[in-house]
């Protein structure tokens, strides 16, 4: 199909090569590529029914003349994952995340380089330079590997040695310099400059952007099929309330709303979400500049965050893009702080199963507080883009006692080497662990607080599902903790509480109350000196509670 290239700022139009940087009429590096629509649009649907789902399910809108094969790695197509547990802890249920870590290199990153490398490869290019802070040079050496490509990462000597390595592995060349990223950049750009060679120029990729957007299209499909259709008429595909992501260039973000823009443009869809950036608060010149209402971001020249792949100081006129998108369709800016994201991570593995790197944690950090802040509404469906995969887990994030030593005891030979090894695992796992009963008569309930207590300590667990359970095993088993919901069949909280109150062998037990009721000053006066915590269900998070239950426990 064919496609051409539109200056943003003179709208003069052009063909696409790679090589051709400016615009021929007033040389801005800034332009977009554009297609057909009304002659896509007819057919389209029924095309892609018969395809794919990977990235090149939608070749009518990419910068692509041909198919390339041999080129592929299995990029596109990633899962959207319910987040059933945060979306309970959260009371936002329609949480979803767009798992990228499953790409061909754990990385969103991939999408960029699959479409760029390809473009590369129909213009005969055989050697380009990419400045990264990770992600994007692992992303390009694979599929420049795979093209015959030679490609000159340029690194900051922040990113961690792992991933250099990785990089090497793919035969590309790392060039490691001590700086910023955005110093990384500068010096990239001069060296392809010198040699004559095709250079990654980011958000003004026009392959990258088209790439990006292909996410927005695969959202719009799985959200159809998990959620069902809109209820507009002619309409085919959903789009979520709120897209978000983490961000450092502010790469994505652009192309997904490029994305979402021409489904709507195609009748494919009608809404356009509001977008949620998210930068670590240690270099967020975009957040800054957005509570600020300027239209031009003030460059960050000393980034303090231990994220490095965030860290670029200096967006430019990306920045000035997404806040003309952001102001049109609602979306916002936000920060997180690396301490927020740590603990981000920490619940997205231990309440999904889901290990993402700190760059992708920032953008759940990000929602945990749009949530709490009431700009992420209880009702509205949110989608995530874990962008990439921890390999492996980072100090900074586990700090320490995170593990337990075992010693095998060398024993005497009169003692059987059983009983040594037994006294060895009493010492890491003992016998008696705290005691928790936890009382609600909603079984997802019981497994959320179970599962965000399990996650941070050791515990013995016993459930009811009403206030009669809940009597008898307090009486039984002596629990050290109660965490009691207060609307229960048979008899509700407040009924067990007057009842455990009035028993002597009962009285003493802590209770922790979690409800999703509004309770009514009345309410509130009738537990005041029965409980010792009241926690609201849907606000508050697994830390609260955790901090509330160790308090008490000791």
């Amino acid at each position: 199909m064919f496609f051409s290239v539109r200056c943003m700022d003179c709208g003069h139009t052009t063909a696409y090569h790679p090589t051709d940087i400016h615009c021929p009429k007033c040389k801005s590096q800034w332009r977009e590529a554009i297609y057909p629509y009304e002659d896509i649009a007819p057919t389209f649907y029924q095309k892609i029914a018969e395809r794919r789902f990977d990235l090149w399910r939608y070749s009518e809108v990419l910068p692509i003349r041909k198919e390339h094969k041999m080129l592929k790695l299995g990029e596109g197509g990633t899962p959207l994952i319910q987040a059933g547990n945060l979306g309970e802890m959260l009371g936002c249920p329609n949480i979803f995340i767009k798992d990228e870590r499953q790409g061909p290199t754990a990385s969103f990153k991939d999408r960029q380089a699959a479409v760029t490398v390809a473009a590369l490869k129909e213009a005969g290019i055989t050697e380009m330079v990419a400045a990264s802070t990770g992600n994007v040079a692992i992303s390009y050496s694979a599929y420049a590997a795979r093209a015959g490509i030679k490609l000159w990462a340029f690194v900051t000597s922040l990113v961690p040695a792992v991933k250099m390595r990785e990089i090497a592995l793919y035969g590309s060349q790392v060039l490691k310099v001590t700086g910023t990223y955005d110093e990384v950049k500068r010096i990239a750009a001069e060296f392809a400059e010198q040699r004559g060679l095709y250079l990654d120029r980011g958000a003004r990729t026009i392959t990258s952007i088209e790439a990006m957007k292909t996410i927005a299209y695969e959202i719009a499909e799985q959200l159809t099929e998990e959620l069902g259709p809109p209820e507009e008429p002619g309409v085919l595909w959903r789009t979520p309330t709120w897209y978000v992501q983490s961000v450092s260039g502010g790469m994505g973000p652009i192309g997904i709303s490029k994305g979402f823009r021409e489904m709507a443009l195609m009748g494919l869809t009608r809404q356009v979400p509001a977008i949620a950036a998210i930068q670590a608060a240690g270099c967020a010149p975009m957040v800054h500049a957005w509570e600020q209402n300027l239209e031009e971001a003030v460059p960050v020249t000393n980034p303090r965050t231990h994220i490095e792949t965030l860290a670029t100081g200096t967006p430019g006129r990306t920045y000035s893009l997404l806040r003309k998108a952001f102001k049109a369709d609602g979306g916002i800016f936000e920060s997180a702080t690396d301490e927020e994201t740590y603990r981000a991570m920490h619940m997205l593995a231990k309440m999904e199963g889901i290990s993402a790197e700190p760059a992708a944690a920032v953008a759940f950090a990000g929602v945990f507080k749009l949530i709490h802040a009431g700009v992420i509404r209880p009702d509205d469906v949110v989608v995530i883009n874990c962008t990439g995969h921890t390999m492996p887990a980072e100090p900074l994030v586990l700090g320490s006692g995170w593990a337990r030593d075992i010693e095998i005891p060398h024993t005497e030979e009169s003692q059987p080497q059983e009983e040594g090894l037994l006294a060895a695992l009493s010492q890491v796992a003992p016998e008696r662990f705290p005691r928790i009963l936890i009382a609600d008569d909603a079984p997802d309930a019981r497994r959320l607080v179970r599962r965000i207590l399990q996650s941070q300590g050791e515990y013995t667990f016993f459930e009811a599902a009403n206030g009669r359970e809940t009597l008898q095993f307090a009486s039984q088993e002596h629990p050290d903790l109660l965490i009691l919901d207060l609307m229960m069949p048979e008899m509700d909280g407040f009924a067990v509480l007057d009842i455990l109150r009035s028993n002597p062998e009962t009285a003493e037990i802590p209770v922790i109350v979690s409800t999703a009721k509004e309770l009514t000053p009345d309410e509130k006066n009738r537990l005041k000196d029965q409980i010792q915590a009241l926690m609201q269900k849907g606000g508050f998070m697994s830390d609260e509670l955790l901090e509330e239950v160790k308090s008490i426990l000791g």
